[in-house]
């Protein structure tokens, strides 16, 4: 988890050169339960000496003026921040301040982030005060808090501090290639299409198939009869290793090819029997 630090609220309002700057008056800081709160006040330049201790069930209420120069005034920015040392976390809250510069801010366990609430030193509490315009902006350490937690219900320590950055390479892995249906069933399936095969040349025969005009047809269109019958072979070729070997990438591009000879080789193979039979010769 990463808080904004005090760099980046200061990059946010002026921080120009000038005699002036952003400072606060009247301020204190009370910490404990509701009817018994220890009180202790602190300026710009004399922060609290003790280190106060905030309960699970205690709260923490800063009460200071705003002042731009001399003068009490609403600052555009105006927080309290606390940050632990050892890591460099920061949690910044933000003060409520009217139009006459007072302004407070009251914060519980609740209100910490796990990693700040289970810290095992002393948080710095800083003033945060900034505005636009020429007036300088101002960083101001006031006091330091100890946590404490509830011991009849402890939190659980972060292993460490969540923190953006690089993270380790990604390794992706992919669902397994379909596996191919058992061989028996295949045997069977390809037993089936095999079995057409004479079925097709009886029908061809019973119907008038005329197996005489096969030196006639070759003789008058060699290229494209040979181009054609070979065509549907090796389409089903490319079908015999998309099932044993290849996968949809590697056949796609073959069957396009093998596609596109037999559309026009067929184009004239048929033209060529289609004239025959419109000559009266079957």
């Amino acid at each position: 988890m990463r808080f904004p630090t005090a760099a980046t609220v200061l990059a946010l309002v002026g921080t120009a050169h000038a005699a002036s700057s952003w400072t606060f008056a009247d301020a204190s800081v009370a910490v404990g339960k509701a009817s018994d709160k220890v009180v202790e006040k602190f300026t710009d330049s004399t922060r609290v000496k003790q280190t106060l201790a905030l309960g699970h069930r205690d709260s923490l209420k800063v009460s200071l003026t705003t002042k731009e120069g001399a003068q009490a005034k609403r600052p555009h920015q105006a927080f309290l921040v606390l940050r632990e040392a050892a890591s460099g976390l920061e949690a910044p809250f933000a003060l409520t301040v009217k139009e006459s510069g007072k302004g407070s801010v009251q914060i519980t366990h609740k209100d910490l982030p796990v990693q700040l609430l289970t810290s095992q030193t002393p948080l710095e509490a800083s003033i945060i005060l900034g505005s636009t315009g020429a007036t300088k902006g101002s960083v101001t350490a006031v006091f330091d808090i100890a946590v404490k937690l509830d011991p009849g219900h402890p939190t659980a320590s972060p292993a460490a501090p969540l923190r953006y950055g690089k993270l380790g390479e990604i390794h992706h892995i992919f669902r397994a290639d379909p596996k191919n249906p058992p061989k028996v069933v295949s045997l069977v399936f390809a037993a089936g299409v095999l079995a057409t095969v004479p079925a097709l040349f009886l029908g061809w025969t019973l119907l008038g198939g005329n197996f005489a005009h096969a030196q006639k047809a070759v003789g008058n269109a060699p290229v494209s009869h040979a181009l054609f019958f070979g065509s549907i072979m090796a389409m089903e070729g490319v079908f015999l290793l998309y099932y044993s070997a290849w996968n949809l990438f590697q056949t796609l591009p073959v069957m396009g090819v093998v596609a596109g000879v037999a559309f026009l080789s067929g184009t004239k193979a048929l033209g060529e029997v289609q004239g025959r039979r419109l000559a009266g010769e079957r």
